[in-house]
Parts: structure tokens; sequence; C-alpha cells
């Protein structure tokens, strides 16, 4: 009983840690980004040396794909949060489409992470192909609540990963300009813009 009461302490110990890691990682990151980042930056902000920090990641870009990881799962919560009252598939949709752009709309500093891939350039660096493919798999669960509703439509299932990805990249495009300040130079609302969008689509999957 003893053992098993000093395991469970030290495992909530070790959680602990970890979180405290990834907390101050997320700040580095986000003023540093991952390139500029460093272990014993992330080390200091926790208050543990860089050799504290092998112990729980085996490396800067491993902590990157946690951070990112958490951050995607909030995504997927706020989606599925969104549509858990809606009733009809294109209220679903709407709902879906809309949570995923507002989420990234209101937490910015979530979507800089999203675009890890793009540092440096459009040339894309990515995080070892474990880590991506976990990462992608994250994002994926967080669009396809938008995937399903859309073939609750009646779209197939070739159609409704096309409009799945289509919204991702309406989305991303119309977020990207938003935050750089080049939305303002059109006078138009991101927003506005992706509302349109999702109707527009919806319109053609109900009118066919």
């Amino acid at each position: 009983m003893a053992v098993a009461q000093r395991t469970e302490r030290q495992k909530a110990v070790s959680e602990l840690k970890r979180g405290l890691i990834l907390d101050a990682a997320r700040k580095v990151f986000e003023d540093d980004g991952l390139d500029g980042a460093s272990l014993r930056a992330i080390a200091a902000s926790a208050g543990y040396t860089p050799a504290a920090l092998y112990f729980h990641f085996d490396s800067k870009e491993a902590i990157y794909a946690e951070v990112l990881r958490g951050s995607l799962a909030n995504l997927e919560e706020a989606v599925v949060r969104s549509i858990s009252r809606t009733k009809s598939p294109a209220d679903r949709l709407r709902t879906a489409a809309m949570a995923f752009f507002r989420f990234y709309a209101e937490n910015p500093r979530d979507l800089d992470l999203g675009f890890y891939l793009f540092r440096g350039g459009m040339k894309p660096h990515g995080l070892g192909k474990e880590r991506d493919a976990m990462l992608n798999a994250a994002l994926k669960a967080a669009l396809r609540p938008i995937y399903e509703a859309a073939q609750g439509l009646g779209a197939h299932e070739e159609e409704a990963k096309y409009l799945m990805v289509d919204t991702f990249a309406h989305a991303s495009g119309l977020m990207l300009l938003a935050h750089t300040g080049r939305m303002r130079m059109f006078g138009v609302s991101a927003l506005k813009l992706m509302e349109s969008f999702v109707e527009s689509r919806i319109t053609a999957l109900t009118q066919r």
C-alpha cells in the first residue's frame, strides 16, 4: 500500500513538473520562436536546470510538439463543444467551421504555434516524422466535425474531405491576412468573409 502511494505521489510530482516545463516553454516559444528558443532558456523559465528537462523530454522539438499538441487538443475541445447543442447537419457544419476560425482569431499565439512548419520561409521544416504525424492527426481530429457534418448534408466521402481541407485552408489564409494587418488594406472583415464562405458551401450542398 505504501509503495503504491509513493508511486502515485511520484507520478503526480512528475506530471506537475512536466506541466511547469510546458507552461514555461510556451512562453519562451511565443517570445523567441522554435529556432530562437533554447533548452537553457526554457529550463531557466521553469526554474530547473537544463539537465532536468531531459527526464521529461529528449529535445527542444519534443517540447514544442507537446506544447502544440496541447493547443490542438484545446482547439478540438472548442470545436466539439460548439456543436454539442446543434440539431441539423447544416448547423453543425456552420458552427464547427466558425468555432475553428474563432479559436485562432481569439488565440493568435496558438496560430503562431501552428505555423511552425514555415519557420524561416516557405520551405517546410518539421519536428520529425513521428511528431509531425502525431500533430497532423490532432489537427484532423479538430477538423473532423466539419467532415462529418458535410457527410450529414449528403456529401460523399471524398467531397466531405475536400470541404474539410478547403475550410481549413480558407480559415488559415484569412487569419494570416488578418493577423499580419493585410486585411486592413482592403477594408473588409475576416470574420464576415469566413461566414460568407461557410454559407456558400452549405448552400451548395443543400440546393443540389
